[in-house]
This record gives C-alpha cells, sequence and structure tokens, in this order.
C-alpha cells in the first residue's frame, strides 16, 4: 500500500469514527450523549427497564490513595426532566446527616452540576446522600471560580420537586458493597436557567462526582477539576439525542 493511500483511509477512519465519550477526556472536553425516555418510576436500585436504553459511564477516581472503588452513572432525559443512575462499590457507609440541605458533601454523597448555558455564571446543585438526603442550590458562581455561592429552592413543591431513591447493596452475609442512587431533577425546578426542555442536538455544559471518606476523602469526578468540584471551565458536556 502506498504511503499517500493509507493516509486517505487513515483520514477516512477518523472521519467515520464517533466522538469519545470516555471519562479520559477531560479539561472540559469530554462529551456524554443523553437518550431520551419516556417518564419512569424512581425505585432506587435502577430496575426499570428504560435504564436498559443507555450504557454505563465511568466516574474516575482522582485521589491517589489505597480506595479502589468503581463509580458509573447512566443519565436519561424526557419531557418533564433529566434521570440520573448512580452506582458506587463500597465497603463502608459514611452518612449520619438526618435531614436535607446539610453539608452532605462532608460524608458519603454523589454529585451533579448542570450548567445550560455556559456563557451563564449559574448553575444548578445536586447532591444525594446514601441515607437519600438532598441538597439543591442554584450556584452563582463569580470571580473565575474562587466565590461561589449557593440558593435554595423557593416554593419547592408539586412539580418543582425531586424524586429520588437510594439503596444500600449487602452481600449474603450482609456486608455492605456499595450503594445506588437513583434521581429524576423535573425542568420546572431549574427555571429560569430553562425555559424549554431541550430538543436533540443541544448541549449543556455539566460535571459529576462521588464522595468517599472510608479512608480521608476520595474524590470522583467524570471530567478533572484542578482544585475543588466548581470549575465550569473544566465541566464536560451533555448532548441530548
Amino acid at each position: 500500500m502506498s504511503y499517500l493511500k493509507a493516509l486517505i483511509l487513515i483520514s477516512i477512519f477518523n472521519l467515520m469514527s464517533p466522538k469519545m465519550t470516555d471519562a479520559s477526556n477531560n479539561n472540559g472536553t469530554g462529551y456524554l450523549q443523553i437518550n431520551r425516555t419516556p417518564d419512569f418510576e424512581i425505585t432506587g436500585d435502577g430496575s426499570s427497564p428504560a435504564w436498559n436504553n443507555t450504557e454505563w459511564e465511568i466516574i474516575p477516581k482522582r485521589t491517589e490513595n489505597t480506595v479502589d472503588y468503581t463509580t458509573e452513572v447512566k443519565v436519561l432525559y424526557s419531557e418533564t426532566g433529566i434521570y440520573f443512575l448512580f452506582h458506587c462499590e463500597d465497603e463502608i457507609i459514611t452518612a449520619t446527616m438526618q435531614a436535607d440541605n446539610l453539608d452532605l458533601w462532608k460524608e458519603d454523597v454523589v454529585e451533579v452540576f448542570l450548567m445550560p448555558d455556559e456563557n451563564s455564571s449559574l448553575y444548578f446543585e445536586y447532591q444525594l446522600s446514601p441515607l437519600n438526603y438532598e441538597l439543591t442550590l442554584l450556584i452563582p458562581n463569580l470571580d473565575g471560580d474562587r466565590r461561589f455561592l449557593g440558593w435554595l429552592p423557593w416554593k419547592y413543591e408539586g412539580d418543582r420537586k425531586t424524586r429520588r431513591e437510594t439503596t444500600i447493596l449487602r452481600d449474603e452475609s450482609g456486608n455492605v458493597k456499595g450503594w445506588m442512587a437513583e434521581f429524576f431533577i423535573p425542568w420546572n425546578l431549574l427555571d429560569p436557567l430553562v425555559i424549554e426542555p431541550p430538543e436533540p442536538g443541544d448541549r449543556w455544559k455539566a460535571n459529576m462526582y462521588r464522595l468517599d471518606y472510608d479512608k480521608g476523602s476520595t474524590r470522583f469526578s467524570w471530567q478533572e477539576t484542578d482544585r475543588h468540584f466548581h470549575e465550569p471551565h473544566n465541566f464536560g458536556t451533555f448532548i441530548f439525542k
């Protein structure tokens, strides 16, 4: 095969290859395609058949320590909101807080940040603990990621409320093997960040995280950040299909 022909074949292959969705595409270059679904019930264990319509996405560990857990997530969206399913390997559940809107990030937790308009300083933050307590915030991120404040939702009721359930996973002997977090965030809760539901082809900046406290603080993040989770310039991109 001639050198020129080889170059042509390589070029054609690159054009036909799909974009990478692997979390190794860091610094805001990672993409995840989000499939559309009819609405379904939240069970806390991912048992809805709707979850068969998408694949697991790995959330890599970013802390250098001896913790060796896998964290993965699935994401779907519907006409009324967006669904998340986290599966977290774990051996010790560090969760004592017994109310919503506490400092959940100081214990085991999963987190999602959604930024529909990357030209705005506003984004939505959601946290869920293994005990099914949530933290729901609107974040005005000011001054280059150095000042970020949180505002709780007003009139948080009816079709503006999330739906969420969690499950602690155990083996036959009762030992903890992990936990799952399944939740639904309605578009109505994201108003005024979201006026209309996303359409196929729309893109949002986003990131997904986990914190584990078996051996100190272990950070997991879909897209890697430099100093903390509140770095929109390092978010990845959700592409709605």
